[in-house]
């Protein structure tokens, strides 16, 4: 069996990645396929957390500027990341993974509380961890979320999925010269505002010295071939001056 270059990942999902080209809000069949890819990355004996953002089913930022109450509707996306959790809970049931989906709310009747020792155990046991409700508090993003439960469970890489390449100068799907960059650090993602992740979400994972890898997520079978050592997509690094 090829070794792999790390023992735990935290990936990062958007909500629209489990949207379907015809617009609904959760597509089955990319569900299944991304439960069967995240089983496969387990079977190799590689640890897997997730955390999945709320976007295709709602956006509290967004209902904020309709005039909803920001905090509640940072509430409502919250919920959101919960039905997500447990729609690629139960595709990875249906394969035969195991997996826990643990949220930043308490919701007892349909997934566990989140705790950080127990977290730590499920990923030990080879059980699929999904965060849910990102941090549990308005105003911060899935994206803050990630990094912060990839430090606190001792990830050695964080994985952010989008549906291009890696980080480019612009979004390479409007912009045809914008420039691919495969390595750079995260004082350069967050000089040049390259929209990598927010802010925070970035500092964090500087300050705490954990890699993110961005890729495609859409490529079958990448995350494998990026585990095995494959160079995927776009490495961002905390800077050696820092």
């Amino acid at each position: 069996m090829t070794q792999l270059i790390c023992q735990r990942i935290l990936l990062k999902l958007s909500g629209e990645a489990l949207m379907s080209s015809a617009g609904g809000s959760i597509d089955a069949e990319i569900v299944k396929r991304l439960a069967i890819e995240i089983k496969e990355l387990c079977d190799a004996g590689l640890e897997v957390a997730l955390v999945i953002g709320g976007g295709n089913i709602l956006r509290g930022a967004k209902k904020a500027d309709e005039g909803l109450d920001r905090v509640t509707g940072d509430q409502m996306g919250m919920l959101a990341t919960v039905i997500n959790a447990l729609a690629l809970q139960d595709a990875l049931e249906h394969i035969g993974q195991q997996v826990r989906v643990m949220s930043a709310l308490k919701i007892n009747q349909v997934c566990e509380d989140y705790i950080r020792r127990k977290a730590i155990r499920h990923l030990e046991k080879k059980r699929v961890v999904i965060f849910a409700a990102g941090t549990g508090n308005p105003f911060f993003t899935t994206d803050s979320a990630a990094s912060l439960r990839a430090i606190e469970i001792n990830a050695q890489l964080m994985i952010k999925a989008t549906k291009v390449k890696g980080v480019y100068s612009a979004d390479p799907e409007k912009v045809a010269d914008a420039v691919f960059y495969p390595r750079l650090t995260y004082d350069e993602a967050i000089d040049q505002r390259l929209n990598v992740m927010d802010t925070t979400a970035l500092v964090l994972c500087q300050e705490n010295n954990l890699p993110m890898r961005v890729m495609n997520i859409f490529e079958s079978g990448a995350i494998m071939r990026l585990m095995q050592g494959e160079d995927i997509g776009s490495l961002i690094e905390r800077g050696t001056g820092k």
